[in-house]
């Protein structure tokens, strides 16, 4: 018995429709997203020619920076608080240091912070347990030729 098919045909297509609307809302949500996942604290950096980090660090630095305001913020292993008392961000870099003893300790400050501060922030720096501390700055800025 031959079985019979009447009026409707079998569709070979993909509606890709639902697919795009489905791209697009994912599109939307990354867009607004990466903005926030970039998390750091706005610092003008002086410049100064130091040597550079080498680019295949195999430990993320812990980072403390001072703002404009004179606000502490610390950085260990890519996460970012503060601004912090100091209290709190001698604690979290002694933890962090007894955590692991030979990751680097880097200092970042505003070009207008006040000296009192940023030798505040060494001290506290020194009391967590820091042995080296280094700076970062921008290199310095490139004059053109030919004007």
């Amino acid at each position: 018995m031959a079985q019979v098919h009447r009026g409707r045909r079998l569709m070979g297509e993909i509606n890709v429709v639902p697919y795009i609307d489905v791209m697009l809302v994912l599109l939307i949500i990354f867009m607004i997203t990466a903005p926030l996942l970039n998390q750091g604290v706005k610092v003008n950096l002086p410049r100064a020619p130091a040597k550079t980090l080498p680019a295949n660090m195999q430990q993320k630095p812990i980072v403390l920076t001072i703002d404009r305001q004179g606000g502490l913020y610390l950085s260990v292993k890519g996460r970012t608080i503060g601004p912090a008392a100091p209290s709190a961000i001698r604690s979290r870099v002694a933890s962090a240091i007894a955590a692991n003893p030979q990751s680097p300790v880097l200092f970042k400050a505003d070009t207008t912070t006040d000296y009192g501060a940023v030798m505040k922030a060494m001290v506290l720096l020194q009391s967590a347990g820091a042995k080296k501390i280094g700076f970062i700055s921008l290199p310095p800025a490139q004059r053109r030729s030919g004007n």
